[in-house]
């Protein structure tokens, strides 16, 4: 004799399902912990910033963008032009979930997101 789950049964437990997939995120602990920048080493775009960018963002912000993306990505004077006028940044340092959160597939660690913001202060440094 198999046992049957009745429906009431199956809704609940559906519902505890579909509640714990849907607060899954990318975000940690350890991305809330402020990790001072290496500030002995110096930023560049080439060394460090484009691998950053080409990894997280170039999907969609490509020349010439897509999947709804505003601008492109994909050179040196147009991140740099996106950092200065505060628009990357202020996307990238979105929590998961927020509108415009950027990249839409979970948020950058802190330490990454620092390095962008170092490379800003030191002065867009090209190469």
């Amino acid at each position: 004799m198999g046992r049957e789950v009745t429906m009431g049964r199956a809704v609940p437990i559906a519902t505890i399902i579909c509640l714990l997939f849907a607060s899954c995120t990318n975000d940690s602990e350890s991305d809330l912990v402020e990790i001072e920048p290496d500030k002995s080493k110096t930023i560049s775009y080439e060394a460090d910033i484009r691998q950053i960018i080409g990894n997280n963002c170039l999907d969609c912000h490509k020349s010439p963008p897509v999947n709804g993306a505003p601008f492109s990505l994909d050179t040196y004077d147009r991140v740099k032009d996106k950092v200065e006028n505060g628009n990357l940044i202020t996307a990238i340092n979105r929590q998961s979930g927020e509108p415009a959160a950027m990249p839409p597939t979970g948020r950058l660690p802190k330490a990454t997101i620092d390095l962008i913001e170092q490379w800003a202060d030191e002065g867009f440094l090209e190469q």
